[in-house]
């Protein structure tokens, strides 16, 4: 039987790559675009064996804008799934469950501690889909993700062709990557299960320190850049200038305080026990190969 499967933010980066996955296995998709209607939103989820909800903002000026998208849109897709009695698969973050170096990696059952407005809009919006009686939800929470058409990491591989790699943040700070390969295998294996109400975060098993990724980046291009460590200080100054631009330009710079608070953290770093035993997923894409495949994307379409 044909899955038909709903799909919020499916235009996204995460989202290119999970429709080509569920429509390789034969799946009938249905794109939901915002604003999420309540009318709109009961209209396409009609007839769906499940709906994955990828929509979001990463990054905004205001608390508010993030609360808008990440809590109230999350909402409201939960609400229409269990009106329609879809389960719903929800695309959080590892930013809301906080930071936690390698030493003492987050589980699950950890109380979060978000330390930033998005962690915190993305806390909020796994709570509002708890408080939906007779909804039937999954929860996936995601490291950094990484692959083919990512802009996140594509001016590391800019900087390092031009031959000087800075080091921002804590060098001994480590995170939990995923390529997007791997996440996409693990929602649709969120897809296929019932929906029981699980929290699961979604990562590589080995975590990756910051140095390893801008070496990982420069191994990747075969570049002979130098990698140079900044002062928190300097970031820290960086942040507060970034803030300010940031007003001025009307848009988020790459470097603000939201950031800051994540640079200066010793990491995030999750266990993954609960993404085997649950799902049957072990991440497969190393950081060295997930690094080469990102970069002959971007060779191949332009991007370098």
């Amino acid at each position: 039987m044909t899955q038909r499967v709903a799909i919020t933010g499916g235009s996204g980066f995460i989202g290119r790559h999970l429709v080509e996955h569920l429509a390789a296995r034969g799946a009938s998709l249905v794109l939901v675009r915002r604003p999420f209607e309540p009318s709109t939103l009961l209209d396409a989820l009609r007839g769906a064996d499940a709906v994955v909800h990828l929509a979001g903002v990463v990054s905004a000026l205001r608390d508010q804008d993030y609360v808008s998208a990440n809590v109230d849109g999350t909402r409201a897709i939960a609400e229409a799934a269990r009106t329609r009695g879809v389960p719903l698969i929800n695309i959080s973050s590892l930013a809301a469950a906080g930071p936690a170096p390698p030493r003492a990696p987050r589980s699950e059952d950890d109380l979060p501690a978000p330390i930033n407005a998005y962690g915190r809009s993305k806390l909020e919006g796994e709570r509002a889909i708890r408080q939906i009686d007779g909804l039937r939800w999954t929860t996936l929470r995601p490291g950094v993700v990484y692959g083919p058409r990512d802009r996140a990491l594509l001016p590391l591989f800019r900087v390092a062709a031009a031959g000087i790699m800075p080091l921002v943040g804590r060098p001994d700070a480590a995170y939990s990557f995923i390529h997007v390969h791997d996440l996409v295998r693990a929602i649709a294996a969120a897809v296929d299960q019932p929906a029981v109400g699980d929290t699961i975060f979604a990562g590589h098993p080995h975590p990756v320190t910051t140095r390893e990724i801008l070496e990982g980046v420069r191994a990747a291009a075969g570049a002979r850049a130098v990698i140079i460590p900044i002062p928190m200080a300097v970031t820290h100054a960086a942040a507060f200038a970034g803030d300010l631009a940031g007003m001025l330009r009307g848009k988020p710079t790459v470097i603000n305080s939201r950031r800051y608070a994540e640079l200066a953290s010793e990491g995030f770093v999750c266990r993954v026990d609960r993404l085997r035993d649950r799902l049957g997923i072990v991440a497969e894409i190393g950081l060295p190969e997930g690094l080469a495949d990102a970069y002959g994307w971007y060779r191949k379409e332009g991007w370098l």
